[in-house]
């Protein structure tokens, strides 16, 4: 082979090298996905069983989720720009905080069996609500994940890799975690705190942008609500 073939090949090789450089970073980057989008599941379960038929359900969860990927596909690509602009970790803070402190008072009026759609008519007027929220909430969530996995490698393409099988995975736990809500009773409450934790995270990350809370601290934390959260079964399900 001559040295022009050779030079020819060579953004292609140096391409490969860069890529096998890279890929052990791959599983860093879903493992944090699917670690950060344990809370989001459950926010976003919480979100869709409000629609009481199982299709319905299903027909919001792939639309929303289609719709978050496109958006933090988008997020990803303006990185430099968004995560840096601070009303996008402001208002993101403050929609968690509010979705968890709405959610609690809620719970607390016992709220949460109320809004089951009855017909079909309120059922589409619901979907496209649903759907909506779905997208929002997962927006939100997606600026702590996305501003981790940036910190890990500045490879746009790497980051996308890892939001779509971190978002394909979001889907089908999602799913599960709509059937956990029902069996365990204080899962929701755990969710629904790690939520505005993470708004919280948002807030202080903002404010005071010289304190660094140790990533570790907030998994543990996380860890062990979600323990509280599947420690008590519902006794008229489990005893089924």
């Amino acid at each position: 082979m001559d040295s022009a073939s050779l030079r020819s090949l060579t953004p292609l090789l140096d391409g490969i090298d860069r890529w096998v450089e890279l890929a052990p970073l791959l599983p860093v980057i879903v493992s944090l996905e699917l670690v950060l989008s344990a809370d989001n599941a459950v926010a976003l379960a919480s979100i869709t069983k409000n629609l009481n038929n199982i299709n319905l359900q299903r027909k919001a969860l792939n639309i929303g989720i289609f719709i978050a990927l496109l958006l933090r596909i988008l997020v990803i690509l303006t990185a430099q720009f968004f995560l840096n602009f601070w009303p996008v970790k402001l208002i993101g803070g403050i929609y968690l905080i509010s979705l968890s402190i709405s959610k609690f008072l809620s719970l607390n009026n016992n709220g949460s069996n109320q809004n089951l759609i009855e017909n079909s008519e309120q059922s589409n007027i619901s979907l496209f609500k649903v759907i909506l929220l779905l997208s929002v909430t997962d927006l939100a969530f997606s600026i702590d994940s996305i501003t981790a996995a940036v910190a890990i490698s500045d490879q746009f393409l790497l980051v996308i890799t890892g939001a779509i099988i971190g978002v394909i995975a979001l889907r089908f736990t999602s799913g599960l975690f709509i059937k956990w809500l029902e069996i365990y009773i204080n899962l929701e409450k755990a969710g629904y705190i790690a939520v505005g934790l993470i708004g919280l995270k948002l807030i202080i990350q903002l404010v005071l942008f010289k304190l660094v809370i140790p990533e570790y601290l907030f998994f543990l934390v996380m860890l062990f609500l979600f323990i509280w959260g599947f420690s008590k079964k519902n006794s008229s399900i489990s005893n089924v």
